[in-house]
């Protein structure tokens, strides 16, 4: 790869502005690979210079641990051969002769081979790291249907024996664990094709001892429609698991006297696909695991019990700095495919709608008062609270729409208010709050010119006052549309917009809301879906401050920063319990083109500062649907003391 002149390995250029790459790291990460070598069928020589030169290419591309197919070093379709002293025996001799020749390698390899004890034959799978054998994981479940008669040869595994084997005396058997001296995070444990197709597969055990990374080595023949329900196994386990899942598959080489094999590599994380090999092809399946990620979700997840000690064997090895390849979505909250983000938008929808819809029939309530600004916020509530109507068959006319025009609100913004209620057919009132502020500023002394916490958060509490007041008026309830990334950085006035009686955005993040609000627009159609375009268009705002020449001048995104980024911060923080460190690196990966570190940090620093400082806000909150993952709910999600510091987090990111 080529650097422009005066660039730095580490930098890149873009539109004129200096990006620096991210940084050769760790923070949890581990690249794994699955490899297919092209093999002879019983020429173990032959295999293993493929496997050493799979294993060579490992280490250039910083992969940690890899894993190679079931019987890789003989070939899966030896079948009677298997009997022969002279094939097995030579199966341990290359075995040897890769560990020598792997001394200087800091990667932990999984690679499969018949392994005789006594009068029994085991599948098993030599675990190896810097040319020592560290143990023997063998086979649970011998197949012996269809097409397959491995219990013509093997036995099922031991939980535990040692055996002497290549010259030492190691472990063999079904429950051991490899732990990583270097790395705590990484754990791994192995299991052998079949052994994933049962109802209790070893993995499920070896997990609960503590595997963070799981590895098959696999012979799995081809069959139209196998390839898509063995990746659901493997994604399934790895989701059921909170785990890492490697899976090698066997591919060119294999006998094809009854079968085929088409190499079908797969590495998925906690239900996630991150690599798949092509059908028929060789080499290496490459991805970048999260193992902190892993531990963190099984902290988080207390129904996640260890199921006690196992067979822990310790390595040391070096744990490669690799420059992260795995993409991370700049939008966590939202779906990449355009059918999962209609189909997530419409669920949500459905959800906030049904969460209202219980409240007031709970209630007996026919009524509700929501303050509309024409802004996003308040907009998607309107829909979610027409929703919740219609689902009721309620008559939209009880739903009191109000718009408050103030010192900061422009002809824009309240005409979309009007006309929304219009075209939704609710009840329309327009109450401007200029002059009972203007009194209000007179009885506490504050001189209006001053354009200050208390200008702008006396408008709000205005506000939230005539909304409760109507509310009792009218008997109904008042509707909260603050969202959660406003929750998370506190920009909310308390006891103002703060409060409600039932908040139906606090549990979505402003980056879906948009989306959120578009997905309606294009359900609607017609004049409201050009009216809802055009709210989308709209500058956030809380509108508290005068408009400049009739156009809006506080924007809050230039003020607390980037939506996009504090709702990277946010998700990754709640949702996985994140550093700082990581997260800042990850950030660069996901926003490299469109902030720099600098930026990122500046608003990073923001971002902590003010969730830390408006946690008292949250610890109040009105009742609303969980929605996602990730809330901010006392009652739920998120239990926090309003008075936590938060110099350690600041530190870290100073220290960036």
């Amino acid at each position: 790869m080529g650097y422009a002149a005066g660039l730095k390995p580490n930098e890149r250029e873009g539109e004129g502005i200096l990006y620096k790459m991210p940084p050769k790291m760790n923070d949890g990460f581990f690249r794994v690979a699955a490899a297919t070598p092209a093999i002879r069928v019983a020429d173990c020589q032959s295999n293993k210079y493929a496997i050493l030169d799979l294993m060579r290419q490992c280490v250039k591309r910083g992969v940690g641990a890899v894993a190679f197919p079931e019987l890789c070093l003989t070939g899966y379709t030896c079948g009677d051969l298997f009997r022969d002293r002279t094939l097995i025996s030579a199966a341990e001799t290359a075995l040897s002769e890769i560990l020598e020749q792997s001394r200087d390698m800091d990667l932990l390899a999984v690679i499969g081979l018949p392994v005789p004890y006594g009068a029994d034959l085991y599948n098993a799978a030599a675990v190896i790291c810097r040319g020592k054998l560290l143990g023997l994981a063998a086979k649970s479940s011998i197949p012996n249907y269809s097409e397959f008669y491995e219990a013509r040869h093997f036995t099922p595994a031991p939980e535990y024996q040692e055996i002497r084997f290549c010259g030492e005396t190691v472990p063999l058997g079904n429950s051991l664990i490899f732990r990583c001296n270097n790395m705590p995070e990484l754990v791994a444990g192995v299991e052998i094709c079949e052994d994933l197709w049962i109802p209790d597969p070893p993995s499920s055990r070896l997990a609960q001892y503590g595997a963070t990374l799981l590895l098959n080595p696999s012979a799995s023949d081809e069959v139209i429609g196998k390839a898509q329900y063995r990746r659901s196994l493997v994604m399934g386990q790895s989701a059921r698991l909170l785990a890492a899942y490697v899976y090698a598959d066997a591919g060119e080489g294999e006998s094809s006297t009854d079968f085929v094999f088409a190499g079908h590599d797969i590495i998925s994380e906690n239900g996630t696909l991150l690599a798949e090999a092509a059908p028929f092809t060789t080499g290496l399946t490459v991805a970048d695991v999260d193992l902190q990620r892993m531990v963190q979700e099984r902290l988080r997840t207390t129904s996640w019990k260890n199921a006690g000690q196992a067979h822990e064997i310790r390595f040391t090895m070096e744990i490669p700095s690799i420059r992260i390849e795995r993409k991370f979505p700049p939008l966590p909250f939202v779906p990449a495919d355009a059918k999962d983000l209609s189909e997530r938008c419409e669920m949500i929808l459905n959800m906030q709608a049904n969460g209202l819809k219980t409240r007031l029939k709970h209630t007996g309530l026919k009524y509700a008062v929501i303050g509309v600004s024409g802004g996003l916020d308040s907009t998607l509530a309107l829909i979610v609270t027409v929703r919740a109507f219609d689902l009721l068959h309620l008559d939209r006319k009880g739903i009191v729409a109000v718009t408050m025009p103030g010192f900061g609100t422009t002809g824009r913004t309240k005409s979309n208010a009007q006309r929304l209620s219009e075209l939704f057919g609710v009840t329309l009132k327009e109450i401007p709050i200029g002059a009972s502020v203007t009194q209000h500023f007179k009885d506490i002394g504050h001189d209006p010119e001053i354009h200050d916490v208390t200008y702008e958060n006396s408008q709000a509490r205005e506000r939230t006052q005539i909304l409760m007041d109507l509310s009792n008026q009218y008997g109904g309830l008042v509707i909260g549309t603050g969202d959660l990334s406003e929750l998370a950085l506190g920009w909310a006035t308390f006891n103002g917009d703060h409060m409600s009686m039932y908040g139906v955005n606090g549990s979505i993040p402003k980056t879906l809301v948009r989306h959120l609000v578009h997905h309606a627009a294009v359900k609607t159609g017609g004049e409201l879906c050009d009216l809802l375009k055009d709210v989308l268009d709209t500058p956030v705002s809380p509108e508290l401050l005068p408009p400049v020449d009739g156009m809006i001048a506080q924007k809050t995104e230039n003020i607390v920063g980037p939506y996009e980024l504090h709702d990277f911060f946010l998700y990754y923080m709640l949702r996985f319990g994140f550093t700082p460190t990581k997260i800042f690196h990850m950030a660069q990966s996901a926003f490299a083109g469109t902030y720099d570190d600098a930026t990122i940090k500046k608003w990073m620093t923001i971002f902590y500062r003010r969730f830390f400082a408006q946690q008292f806000k949250r610890s109040c909150l009105p009742d609303g649907p969980k929605v996602g993952s990730v809330t901010l709910s006392p009652r739920g999600d998120w239990r926090m003391p309003s008075d936590a510091s938060a110099r350690l987090w600041l530190s870290e990111i100073e220290a960036l």
